[in-house]
């Protein structure tokens, strides 16, 4: 089968079947819940199926959700800003076209000056997420306390080990990364791999926390799980499997806030968003002369 001419490119006409049409109002109900955490990964949108309209949990219902959702974008149903799918990276070069546009750039960057939160912090503080696709998601709950977000990758990447380690060697406090990821065999073991391959590069001076996902998440909001792989060899002690992804988007927020206030010297946290405003304030003059 020459599938160049029978899958669709580009925008395209689509008339789903009133079964689908039924699912894809439920993701429009996922999506307009929770419009302040787009993008969403189609598995978040698949597990609020799973939980809230008692969408199968199978691999096949999730691949025809990624189906249809493939086609609901091409047929401008669904918006593209609404849904992010791991393995994207852009590089784009800062250059301007004029001076003029240059020194706009400047004016707008002091309007939106922020302080470096975690300078006078008693750690040093990152968010690793196991899922590259809730990056942008998580990022937007850690920026205001100037908290770094990225992709912690899986076995292999020893780049990413390396460099974590290196961010704790440089720094003159402690240094905790705080962790989401899937609780399943293999995310216990990447999230143990990396804790001590990082810490033995930066001397132990990195120091990991897991704040989603743990077991007691799973009842506590009511996850849906499935039991781990028989072929699956790793004995660290997770017989029920759950994403992280499986968290509505809200409450993954809010656990990822609570964790970093719990390290956070919050009234010098408010003492540094007052400062903020002030300084924004002499910027915004200087530059506007």
């Amino acid at each position: 089968m020459n599938y160049t001419k029978t899958r669709p490119k580009g925008y395209a006409a689509w008339n789903p079947r009133a079964e689908t049409l039924e699912v894809l109002r439920h993701v429009e109900d996922v999506l307009t819940t929770y419009t302040q955490h787009w993008p969403l990964t189609i598995r978040q949108i698949y597990y609020r199926l799973v939980g809230a309209y008692g969408y199968d949990k199978t691999d096949l219902a999730y691949e025809r959700l990624c189906n249809y959702l493939n086609r609901a974008r091409r047929a401008e149903m669904i918006p593209f800003s609404a849904i992010r799918d791991d393995g994207w990276n852009r590089v784009e070069p800062i250059c301007y076209e004029e001076p003029a546009e240059f020194i706009q750039g400047v004016i707008e960057a002091a309007e939106a000056f922020t302080q470096n939160k975690q300078t006078y912090q008693p750690y040093n503080v990152f968010l690793l997420a196991e899922a590259a696709g809730m990056v942008p998601q998580l990022a937007r709950v850690a920026e205001p306390y100037s908290v770094p977000v990225m992709s912690s990758g899986g076995f292999d990447s020893l780049t990413i080990k390396y460099e974590l380690a290196q961010e704790a060697k440089r720094s003159d406090r402690p240094t905790v990364f705080l962790h989401v990821g899937d609780l399943d065999p293999s995310g216990v073991c990447i999230f143990d791999s990396l804790a001590a391959d990082v810490q033995a590069f930066s001397n132990n001076k990195a120091n990991f926390i897991r704040v989603a996902l743990l077991p007691e998440h799973i009842e506590q909001y009511d996850l849906p799980t499935a039991p781990a792989k028989k072929t699956d060899r790793r004995n660290n002690g997770v017989s029920t499997t759950c994403q992280a992804e499986a968290l509505p988007p809200d409450i993954l927020s809010g656990i990822v806030e609570k964790a970093i206030h719990d390290l956070y010297d919050m009234v010098q946290y408010e003492k540094d968003c007052q400062r903020e405003i002030e300084e924004r304030k002499i910027l915004v003059k200087l530059f506007s002369l």
